[in-house]
């Protein structure tokens, strides 16, 4: 696992766009807000394009890869064509599985439950329905906790961009998997429960 991401604090920032179909991500280390990963969809399809432009935007499919500034692959998260809820994977730099996300129906607020390549229940992501607040939790444990960073009343009113932060809970080793799925997560809660 490549050592940025044993990092525990992270500034999650859109890429603004007019009329913007791909979904883009600068990662920074919250610390000394330094640019650390980048969030991109590189193969986004003619029709994907054309259906984010519509009320179907949240049915779309998805590819995003996470990976260093200087373009090499960390992590994959993709879905396909989704109806009522998503189930997402998570891939590793080698395109190996390392888990999924399963949306949950009918959550207030939204829902994700976080499993591993084995189909064993890591943790799930809860979320708040009257505001920006998500938790990675497993029984009483916390994993990690994401907030929304506001920018400015002006930026987030005439723009669709939002801005995150994610600390991981310095419990959780360096070296643990479940930092990967947790910060895959974190690109699909804006795709998923709240676009």
């Amino acid at each position: 696992m490549n050592p940025v991401l044993n990092k525990n604090l992270f500034l999650i920032k859109e890429k603004i766009g007019m009329f913007k179909a791909s979904n883009n991500y600068d990662i920074y280390d919250a610390t000394n807000n330094e640019l650390v990963m980048v969030c991109r969809e590189p193969n986004l399809g003619f029709f994907t394009k054309m259906f984010r432009f519509t009320d179907y935007k949240r049915m779309t499919p998805f590819e995003v890869v996470i990976s260093t500034p200087e373009g090499k692959k960390l992590i994959t998260v993709k879905r396909g064509v989704t109806f009522f809820r998503s189930d997402v994977e998570v891939l590793d730099e080698n395109d190996r599985l390392l888990g999924t996300f399963k949306q949950k129906f009918f959550s207030i607020g939204g829902k994700f439950e976080i499993y591993d390549n084995n189909d064993f229940p890591v943790c799930k992501l809860q979320g708040k329905w009257t505001g920006w607040d998500f938790k990675f939790t497993k029984d009483t444990k916390e994993y990690a906790h994401v907030s929304k960073k506001w920018a400015g009343v002006g930026k987030e009113f005439f723009t669709s961009a939002d801005n995150y932060v994610l600390e991981i809970n310095d419990a959780v080793a360096p070296d643990d998997k479940i930092r990967q799925l947790i910060l895959a997560a974190v690109t699909c809660i804006d795709m998923v429960l709240k676009e």
